[in-house]
């Protein structure tokens, strides 16, 4: 050929791991040529290359490592030596199909094991780290551009409400504010009577801790205020420390009355001091940055705890709706107890209350359900709690139901702010349990709320500032006699549909709720109680809606399932503050369960692939010869060293004590058997002289009878032929042949274990910590493995866990840094090219 040829790179046969030929392209791309490694060039048309390289010729088993300068598989054209391009062929995305289906890719390099990896990629030994006392120094900096970042990252409003456009969010966040006040009326009102306090301060509730979440706030959407659960949760600790039973007063003709007003005024002082240290605690978490302990608080844990309250505010709710008065029970069953209770007292219900909470309840049902299939053709939804309320009311009023029929009104409710006051601090000590616990919920509540409308709507929401605002929220609200406020899942979405874009909306609502508080509270005195009830029966058709989640858990993960069930359960049979303990103590029982109970699995290499999976699971995952491969499914930590340990011997199917114990024998009996031999050895010395002497006294006499001697060795007489030659010390040297072949088989048997696992990998991927015991346990492996003649490595271990053996004196002259490698496949590698340099007759097989 007369044309320069260009070298593309190396190929070779799938039973070779080196290289065995170059392929040579002449630059006008005319002809391809291949060519071994020794020089030999020989023609091949490019139809056929062009065939192999494209996967239409695999059974070829010819595989191909470009060179810089590969232009890819198209070998149309002669390479561009300038450019380093990479061409794929892609397919395209289609259902069931990946959008790199098609393309490939190949890397030729060393095999790297930890040291050569340090070398390579050049291992940081000192990173530098501030130390405490500069990070403390430069947290106190006092400069200008410190103070401003320092000044918006606490007062979150600053940094946005210079940039505030009315024209872009004024008339969505005007109306979406106005339908957000409207709902607050109602549901204000009504949450209060869970609370246990009176109607008002549910108003005030929906308004000074609304304000001052507008300024410390994160979150554009969330409509902060009253809640079903939290109302619940404040409105049990206040019943506790304040039960009917301390106020009640002799009356005329020797009757017992109950002096509602000091009752009142007593729930209100206990509900203002859980509020004010539920939020101290809320503030103080948020200070030391700690909004991660909401990521304890799973989902099926707040949803199957949300469940249970409403579980519990639906049977409070029952007697206004009955109008019967029950006992007061405390401590775990106490629902079931009420509803026993509310059923002995069923032939004493309040008509009257009855027939108005039924058809409040049908309106209400029907409205919400025509607002719901109806919600993308209305402009707003049908605000069907305030028009039921003033209808109510009206009817009320002008029938006179509280004197003519006897039902329970709203009562006097005053008009204008009242001042702010200390709440007492003499409760503290017994509400610190349930004022945590509201702290928890409350912003588990609001955070998990805050964080799916910031991911819809693309903008961040920081956990510890929301943490910092819910506590001011409460903080103040304490010291204005409101209760423990949260995001509320209906306000918040109305908020959002109705147009709602930043948290002006919640000062609009604000406004709202000021305005009937200063003006038109007193119109709703003679408000029956029952619609109040009923209004949060129907609000609680979402929280019941998550009933859903049992069959999909039940599909999906058993583990979530149980967590739903036993935290609902749990806060059903116990009570909410220790059916929230009872259920993150189960959360974590279950965490740490599997962590110390993984699954245990051996990998096996997908053919002409690095990709190593489980056997078990795909079909195609051989187990490569001599070679176990192991891995866990979680983090290896003291629970559960010993339990891997176990599993590595059950799955490798080496039993490593027995093995001990096998070759202990073996080494007693080649021990045996030497001092047998030895003392055979001297035996035959002294026969073979004493022969010989005897031989050279009768030579003269028998020299013609010499054809067949007999000598005596260790298995007794012995015919040697050919008497001429002195055969004295024939028998030892059989015996040293003999030796020699059981020293042999010997080591035939070792070789028979070491042939069926000779290297054992293990996988420590999911491994981010090495703690002091996995570190005995480790070594333990290490060194019981070896004393059978097994090789342990370890593959895929990330810098700190190799960082963390280090200081624990891990490496050793017998164990050193070589066993380390980073991928499994660089481990196999190295395995099978350490046995093939010990026995060179067998060829490497190629991965």
């Amino acid at each position: 050929m007369t044309q320069e040829l260009f070298p593309y790179g190396h190929f070779w046969f799938e039973q070779y791991c080196r290289p065995i030929g170059i392929l040579w392209l002449l630059l006008d791309g005319s002809f391809i040529c291949l060519s071994s490694l020794h020089g030999n060039l020989f023609s091949v048309k490019r139809k056929i290359v062009t065939d192999i390289f494209s996967g239409r010729k695999k059974h070829l088993n010819l595989y191909f490592t470009p060179w810089e300068g590969f232009e890819g598989f198209e070998l149309l054209k002669p390479p561009n030596l300038g450019k380093k391009k990479h061409t794929m062929n892609r397919k395209r995305t289609s259902m069931g199909f990946s959008e790199h289906a098609g393309a490939k890719f190949c890397v030729e390099r060393i095999i790297l094991d930890e040291l050569k990896l340090e070398e390579v990629a050049q291992r940081q030994t000192e990173i530098h780290r501030p130390s405490i006392k500069q990070k403390i120094c430069d947290s106190i900096r006092c400069s200008v551009g410190q103070w401003k970042i320092w000044i918006v990252t606490w007062i979150p409003v600053l940094s946005w409400i210079p940039r505030y456009s009315v024209q872009e969010n004024g008339l969505g966040d005007l109306v979406s504010g106005v339908s957000v006040g409207i709902m607050h009326l109602p549901q204000g009102m009504a949450y209060a009577l869970l609370a246990s306090v009176p109607p008002v301060f549910g108003l005030y509730t929906s308004f000074y801790p609304v304000l001052v979440y507008f300024i410390f706030g994160t979150s554009k959407h969330v409509s902060i205020g009253t809640f079903a659960v939290i109302s619940i949760m404040i409105g049990s600790v206040s019943e506790r420390l304040a039960p009917e039973d301390h106020f009640l007063t002799n009356g005329t003709n020797g009757s017992v009355v109950m002096d509602t007003e000091a009752r009142d005024v007593q729930r209100v002082k206990v509900a203002a001091a859980t509020t004010l240290l539920c939020g101290i605690f809320q503030v103080l978490l948020g200070l030391v940055r700690f909004g991660f302990v909401v990521t304890y608080l799973s989902e099926p844990l707040v949803r199957g705890y949300t469940t249970g309250a409403a579980t519990h505010v639906i049977i409070s709710q029952l007697k206004y709706m009955l109008g019967v008065s029950p006992r007061r029970f405390t401590g775990p069953l106490q629902l079931l107890y009420t509803l026993v209770e509310l059923g002995s007292l069923l032939p004493q219900t309040h008509i009257p209350t009855l027939v108005i909470s039924l058809v409040a309840l049908t309106a209400l049902v029907i409205v919400k359900e025509i607002n719901s299939c109806c919600r993308h053709k209305l402009l707003l939804p049908v605000p069907i709690e305030l028009m039921l309320i003033i209808a109510v009311t009206l009817v009320s009023h002008y029938t006179d139901l509280k004197a003519v029929n006897g039902v329970d009104v709203v009562g006097k409710i005053p008009s204008g702010l009242v001042p702010p006051r200390v709440p007492e601090v003499g409760f503290f000590s017994s509400v610190v349990g349930d004022a945590f616990a509201v702290a928890v919920v409350g912003y588990a509540i609001s955070i998990s709320l805050g964080k799916t409308f910031a991911l819809k709507y693309g903008y961040k929401v920081d956990s510890n500032q929301e943490l910092l605002a819910l506590g001011f929220s409460n903080v103040i609200g304490g010291f204005f006699q409101c209760y423990s406020v949260t995001s509320s899942l209906s306000r918040s979405l109305v908020q959002e549909s109705t147009g709602g874009k930043t948290q002006v909306a919640g000062v609009i609502s604000a406004v709202i709720v000021l305005i009937t508080v200063l003006k038109l509270g007193s119109l709703f005195e003679e408000l029956p109680t029952a619609v109040l009830s009923t209004i949060v029966f129907v609000n609680l058709k979402g929280m019941f809606m998550q009933c859903q989640d049992i069959p999909a858990l039940w599909k999906s993960n058993s583990v979530d399932l149980l967590v739903w069930l036993v935290t609902f359960l749990c806060t059903v049979l116990l009570n909410l503050d220790l059916g929230l303990a009872a259920s993150i103590i189960f959360t974590l029982l279950t965490v740490i369960f599997r962590t110390q109970r993984p699954s245990y699995s051996l990998l096996g290499r997908v053919p002409d692939t690095e990709l190593y999976l489980e056997t078990e699971s795909y079909k195609e995952a051989k187990a490569i010869p001599g070679i176990t491969i192991f891995r866990s499914s979680a983090m290896l930590h003291y629970a559960n060293a010993e339990l891997y340990q176990e599993a590595l011997l059950e799955k490798s199917g080496i039993n490593v004590p027995e093995l001990k114990k096998r070759k202990e024998e073996e080494k007693e009996k080649k021990r045996q058997q030497k001092e047998k031999d030895k003392q055979t050895g001297v035996l035959r010395v002294l026969a073979n002289r004493l022969l010989v002497s005897m031989k050279n006294v009768s030579e003269s006499v028998h020299r013609q009878r010499t054809d067949h001697e007999h000598i005596i060795n260790d298995n007794g007489i012995a015919t040697v032929s050919h008497g001429n030659m002195n055969r004295g010390f024939q028998p030892e040297q059989d015996s040293e042949e003999e030796e020699q072949d059981n020293s042999e088989t010997h080591s035939s048997s070792c070789d028979n274990v070491e042939e069926h696992t000779h290297s054992v990998i293990l996988d420590f991927t999911p491994v981010s910590f090495i703690d002091t015991v996995t570190l005995k346990t480790l070594k333990n492996i290490f060194q019981n493995f070896a004393e059978v003649d097994v090789t342990v490595y370890i593959a895929g271990s990330q810098v700190c866990v190799v960082q963390q053996l280090e200081r624990g004196g891990f490496f050793s002259e017998s164990v050193s840094k070589g066993r380390l490698f980073p991928s499994i496949h660089d481990a196999v590698l190295h395995c099978l090219c350490l046995r093939d340099l010990s026995c060179s007759e067998f060829a490497l097989v190629r991965l």
